[in-house]
């Protein structure tokens, strides 16, 4: 059956690629939908499957209103497979050799304004769940990490007199980001006073952000908090856990930051990718221009 090499292959991401769970999830949807479509068609054998099998898998991801950027994920999840699959002389050909990438539409990242991380982040830290979430923000938009990167982190990744963080990224390749005087003191608070009551509920835990029960705070629970307290703000915009990091580089380049140094702090590995925020900006000044001039 089908499904057998295909759970070998997550297992292989897992155990020799070493790929982090959100990674082998995101290859989990597109392969099991993948095959899925092959399994109803009739196939069992790895060999009958050709380049017109795939198109057709395709070509109904798009009459399902997906986007381009999914239905490119998809081809590359494919490609890794069938290239595994070779390897691995479960099949003797690659039907996926020749089939070609769709351009992604160039899509241009939700960010906050400086008036609206201010909002966001004047909130009240009277209570020790507030402290922890003043720290995450601050953290956020002083170094632009991934919201996975900052869940990670661990007490000693923090070198607070040094004023930096270290952090491991994407491919595991690990960086060290500058914190401000703002985070760091943010940090401090958090730490000093808020973290060691959270912790009393687990006192071995390492994690340095904590939930009420003293335990890593995950991702979902900091979407949620996030959310909350973007309400509270009165902003109105669509906020995910990535649109500090967003603004973060935005706002960097936005007040002359070098293009290099923005792609070293967010750990870009192609350049390409941290370009996408120069035309954020050049999006915002032509905002401005509408607004102010006044022949605009």
């Amino acid at each position: 059956m089908l499904k057998y090499a295909v759970e070998d292959f997550f297992h292989y991401l897992r155990v020799e690629r070493g790929l982090s769970d959100n990674t082998i999830s995101s290859y989990q949807r597109d392969l099991h939908a993948y095959e899925k479509h092959l399994t109803k068609i009739g196939y069992n054998d790895w060999n009958d499957i050709t380049r017109n099998d795939i198109m057709r898998f395709l070509y109904s991801l798009k009459d399902n209103g997906k986007s381009t950027a999914t239905i490119s994920r998809h081809i590359s999840s494919i490609r890794s497979l069938h290239q595994f699959l070779i390897r691995e002389r479960v099949a003797d050909t690659d039907p996926s050799l020749h089939i070609e990438t769709p351009k992604k539409d160039r899509k241009l990242p939700d960010t906050l304004s400086q008036e609206e991380v201010d909002r966001l982040l004047s909130m009240n830290t009277a209570k020790p769940l507030s402290l922890r979430n003043k720290a995450m923000l601050e953290l956020l938009y002083a170094t632009g990490l991934r919201v996975s990167e900052m869940i990670n982190l661990k007490l000693d990744d923090l070198h607070l007199t040094m004023g930096f963080v270290q952090c491991m990224g994407k491919g595991s390749k690990e960086r060290i980001v500058p914190l401000g005087d703002t985070a760091r003191k943010a940090l401090e608070a958090y730490i000093q006073t808020a973290r060691k009551e959270l912790v009393k509920k687990n006192k071995q835990e390492n994690a340095l952000f904590l939930n009420q029960h003293g335990r890593p705070l995950s991702r979902q629970g900091f979407w949620k908090i996030l959310k909350e307290l973007a309400l509270e703000a009165g902003i109105q915009k669509k906020i995910t856990p990535h649109t500090l990091r967003h603004s973060f580089a935005t706002h960097l380049l936005e007040n002359g930051a070098d293009l290099r140094i923005v792609q070293e702090m967010l750990g870009h590995a192609d350049i390409s990718t941290t370009q996408i925020y120069t035309h954020v900006t050049k999006a915002r000044l032509k905002d401005i221009y509408q607004s102010y001039h006044p022949r605009a």
